[in-house]
């Protein structure tokens, strides 16, 4: 009998726990199996937030006042920079969140204060106790008296205000958030996700996601001709019938395809394609908003074109001297960007587009008279090459190089065969 409750007792954890990690995976955008995965692993393993991913606070809290108080307490921890800069990078995170919803913020140096942000090491006596390098970066705690609104940073971290370390002020935007009532949000492109996402080549702002949430609880104070100008970022849907990509690229097994500063891996084993951002592969080298990428399997390399630039990695890993400027190619200096790029493996040839331009490579660096090409249903948006044949993504549609050849001629092509 003992053996028998004791069994059950062990089934009901494995299938609760199972429970819990499919409600991660599907958090995350992963296959729901409720198996601890290498891909589960990676994302566990990710520096991140303290606070629970899937679990959302109980009800809706948020503070019943507009104006709020802030003292920050750095006392007794040695911070390797000036505490006045850290002063501003807190302001600066404030007002990121005061922009978009009717909030104040008011800095006390000694009286009473709504929200008080501190440093600690390990465990600081509030049941969720620091683990030193990496991990858990910072939490905080939803509205309320007493410790309610505190931020808690991790002093242990290398903090810092670029990319080395981590960036102070993208980890307090995300607390201060939770400090506000936010929950973690599972759009990977809202600065409410759970797991540290900053990139220093993306400008650091609120996702649409994070505006609308924020102004749920707090109001809307009709920034309409402010989102004019400057609307907030929306993270691209896969399922959006208007969808366009950047640039399309095969990387070994995969194919990826590149939108702002995401992009989606499809892997032929697998049937989902995973959302991730470009920043998660190439942390410090790879720009967003691309305008072409091609693999050069011949070199071992992947080549990315952004204006008149471009880099070169091999293995992940930027190359030296680079960027550099995309004339190395042999373009003449009316060609400011590339639209797209297109390299066949079976014949060691690369295509550049650039406007209604098509420019053949046989060896690197050595670019042959542009050809003019048929014109394609829109702007070339996207090329790659796949196993099926040559597949061309103009704008938000797909078509072969077979279907663009049975297309009128402008002045003249040139098949690539």
């Amino acid at each position: 009998q003992k053996r028998a409750a004791d069994g059950h007792v062990d089934n009901d954890w494995t299938t609760d726990f199972c429970n819990k990690v499919q409600e991660m995976q599907h958090f995350f955008g992963l296959p729901p199996s409720g198996e601890l995965t290498n891909e589960t692993l990676a994302v566990m393993r990710r520096p991140r937030c303290g606070l629970s991913d899937v679990e959302r606070f109980e009800e809706t809290i948020r503070w019943k006042k507009n104006t709020l108080s802030y003292r920050l307490e750095i006392a007794g921890y040695n911070f390797p920079i000036p505490a006045s800069k850290v002063h501003k990078v807190f302001r600066a995170a404030w007002k990121i969140w005061s922009n978009v919803a009717p909030m104040k913020f008011r800095k006390r140096n000694r009286k009473e204060a709504d929200i008080v942000i501190s440093f600690h090491n390990g465990d600081h006596k509030d049941g969720s106790p620091f683990d030193g390098k990496g991990g858990i970066l910072a939490h905080a705690f939803q509205p309320g008296y007493g410790i309610g609104g505190d931020v808690h940073f991790d002093a242990d971290e290398e903090w810092s205000f670029n990319s080395t370390g981590f960036n102070l002020l993208a980890v307090a935007v995300h607390e201060f958030g939770h400090a506000l009532g936010l929950p973690h949000s599972s759009d990977l492109g809202a600065i409410m996700y759970p797991a540290y996402n900053f990139a220093p080549t993306h400008e650091l702002q609120l996702s649409f996601r994070d505006v609308k949430d924020v102004q749920n609880m707090y109001g809307d104070p009709n920034f309409d001709s402010l989102f004019s100008k400057n609307p907030p970022p929306r993270t691209p849907d896969k399922c959006d019938p208007d969808l366009s990509f950047d640039a399309v690229s095969e990387l070994q097994q995969e194919v990826l395809f590149f939108k702002d500063r995401f992009m989606w891996r499809r892997h032929p084993k697998f049937d989902e394609t995973g959302m991730t951002l470009i920043s998660s592969l190439w942390p410090d080298n790879v720009p967003s908003y691309l305008d072409a990428v091609y693999e050069n399997v011949e070199r071992n390399v992947i080549v990315f074109f952004k204006g008149q630039k471009y880099w070169i990695l091999r293995q992940l890993k930027l190359e030296e001297g680079f960027p550099r400027n995309i004339s190395d190619f042999g373009f003449p200096y009316t060609i400011k960007s590339v639209d797209a790029a297109l390299h066949f493996r079976n014949k060691r040839l690369t295509v550049f587009f650039t406007g209604k331009l098509c420019w053949r490579s046989l060896y690197w660096g050595t670019l042959y008279s542009p050809l003019i090409t048929r014109y394609l249903s829109g702007n070339c948006g996207a090329l790659w090459c796949d196993t099926s044949g040559n597949k061309m993504v103009t704008g938000n549609h797909r078509e072969t190089f077979a279907e663009l050849q049975r297309k009128p001629p402008v002045l003249g092509y040139i098949p690539v065969q």
